[in-house]
């Protein structure tokens, strides 16, 4: 069975909300909450140590009461099975979704081609717990009989971006080993990166499901070439690992071949940090806490398969999110987490969200008339309170945000835990209430200065309240956001797990660089022929 197929306008869910949110769309917050003492409680969901208020928003009883209709009309429930159970739902690609199963425990089964796919998973995590401990125990060594003090991952796109936000995130549990990110084929960057490095101290994973990846095979070459400034070739084995399917290519690079840790094409790139596209994340928190944040993922998959979807965080978080995307026709979310830690978080899921779901065809291979995909962008707070919150408190835009927050803090100093906190939950206050022409004036404000000062308020927000950044928690907000953007997908009926928009540019940077090296000559619009020539004429 493939995914349901269903034109969400078509449903009577959509005309409903059409109907209601011209009755609607004017109403503030503020007499929400006036009118229902009750209103926070009911538009709160707790689950384990998430609590995630969504009452500060646009909505009512009856709001709410039809988004729960429209997913039932598009059959979410049989998508969730569909996935879960490992059908081919990225049909495009001929493919299962199974991120999930990365994260499942051992007793599981879960069947792709009739085969249960959970004993490989497991024995991959083995070899991931083994390797991990060797090198942070120091019994893996490099060339010259030295403990290793670096890791370099040489990966791009989902082999970058989710294993580089994670170690951020996770630094206060991180051990003696300094981990590096080596992503973009601009030069300067890996230059800038081999200036810190030692030869003798350096282990480098490369990731790379085909082990062809331009950015990533430039950088691991250029790597390669420093380390045998001081080494031989076959000290390669020692210091250079790969996550890869290619094995052959990966064999003739140099890498031992028990040092090439397995992918699946059922596991999508952006989704890829569950499997060992994360042994980075392992090597540089130990495997624990890498198994610890599967084991919160997994419960965030446990949630968002059973629990009922009026108290399901991504259902509910999703259906509000479509709300204002495509009745509100509000174009943004801000993802605002109060952590220093969460830094790399919005980054990480502009890929998750926006390769996934921005798609303007249908699964009908038809184009859509209607808005699909959000565009993702934020910084953590306090800092982005003092650059474009701004624009969302006074701006003409219309964008909904997620505040995300911890009640502890992990160093312990209440202090300033205090005042992050207290930020945090007056930006939502503020964004909810903003401040009347009254209140102006009863501050004493010129007449003149009067209008620059009144804010509308009636901004929407979600706040999620977490007990304490772990990898645990961590996981669990991962995959929360990643059931989301599944949602999403069922309700605009589009394809959420191929990129094809991806592949184009990579076409034409591949016969453009031609044109450098020889003799090849490309037709190219007047523009990018001028360019072209005014790049050689000056590099």
């Amino acid at each position: 069975m493939a995914l349901p197929n269903v034109n969400p306008t078509t449903t009577n869910a959509w005309n409903k909300l059409k109907v209601h949110f011209e009755d609607t769309k004017d109403l503030h917050m503020k007499d929400l909450f006036a009118k229902d003492p009750e209103r926070a409680n009911k538009f709160t969901i707790t689950f384990d140590d998430f609590y995630v208020d969504f009452s500060k928003n646009r909505i009512t009883d009856e709001t709410f009461q039809y988004l729960l209709e429209l997913v039932d009309d598009v059959k979410l429930k049989a998508a969730i099975e569909s996935q879960f159970s490992g059908e081919k739902i990225n049909k495009t690609e001929g493919r299962a979704v199974m991120h999930t199963a990365l994260r499942a425990p051992k007793s599981a089964v879960v069947t792709v081609d009739g085969k249960n796919i959970i004993p490989e998973i497991h024995e991959v995590k083995q070899k991931i717990e083994g390797f991990t401990n060797e090198v942070v125990n120091g019994a893996r060594k490099g060339f010259t009989g030295k403990q290793f003090t670096d890791i370099v991952n040489i990966g791009i796109g989902g082999s970058d971006l989710g294993p580089a936000m994670v170690v951020d995130a996770l630094q206060y549990y991180k051990n003696h080993l300094t981990t590096h990110f080596v992503s973009n084929v601009d030069g300067d960057h890996v230059n800038e990166v081999i200036k810190n490095l030692n030869p003798e101290t350096t282990l480098f994973v490369i990731v790379s499901k085909t082990f062809t990846t331009q950015e990533t095979i430039s950088n691991a070459n250029t790597l390669k070439s420093w380390f045998l400034k001081s080494a031989t070739g076959k000290d390669i084995a020692n210091h250079f690992v790969a996550v890869s399917t290619n094995i052959d290519t990966v064999k003739n690079f140099g890498i031992d071949a028990n040092n090439i840790f397995p992918m699946w094409d059922w596991v999508g790139g952006r989704f890829s940090l569950w499997s060992a596209v994360g042994l980075s994340i392992s090597l540089a928190v130990g495997y624990n806490n890498y198994a610890s944040l599967l084991e919160g993922a997994h419960k965030m998959d446990e949630h968002f398969k059973t629990e009922d979807f009026d108290k399901n965080i991504p259902v509910v978080l999703a259906l509000i999110s479509v709300w204002y995307n495509n009745f509100f026709k509000a174009e943004s979310e801000a993802v605002i987490p109060y952590s220093q830690y969460l830094n790399q978080f919005a980054t990480y899921l502009q890929q998750g969200i926006m390769e996934s779901n921005g798609k303007s065809i249908d699964r009908n291979g038809t184009p859509v008339d209607y808005e699909t995909g959000t565009l993702i962008w934020g910084e953590p707070g306090t800092n982005s309170q003092h650059a474009f919150f701004q624009l969302i408190h006074q701006g003409t835009k219309l964008i909904p945000a997620d505040f995300i927050g911890f009640t502890q803090s992990l160093h312990g100093n209440q202090d300033h835990h205090d005042k992050l906190i207290s930020n945090f939950l007056a930006q939502t206050e503020a964004l909810l209430n903003g401040k009347t022409k009254e209140e102006v004036i009863a501050e004493g404000t010129p007449e003149t200065i009067i209008p620059f000062k009144v804010f509308e308020g009636n901004k929407p927000t979600n706040t999620v309240f977490i007990k304490k950044l772990t990898p645990e928690s961590l996981g669990k907000l991962i995959a929360m956001y990643e059931h989301k953007i599944f949602v999403q997908g069922v309700i605009w009926n589009i394809f959420s797990y191929d990129q094809f928009g991806v592949e184009l540019g990579k076409q034409l940077a591949s016969k453009i660089l031609k044109e450098f090296t020889g003799n090849t000559k490309n037709e190219h619009d007047n523009s990018t022929s001028n360019l072209l020539n005014y790049y050689k004429e000056n590099s």
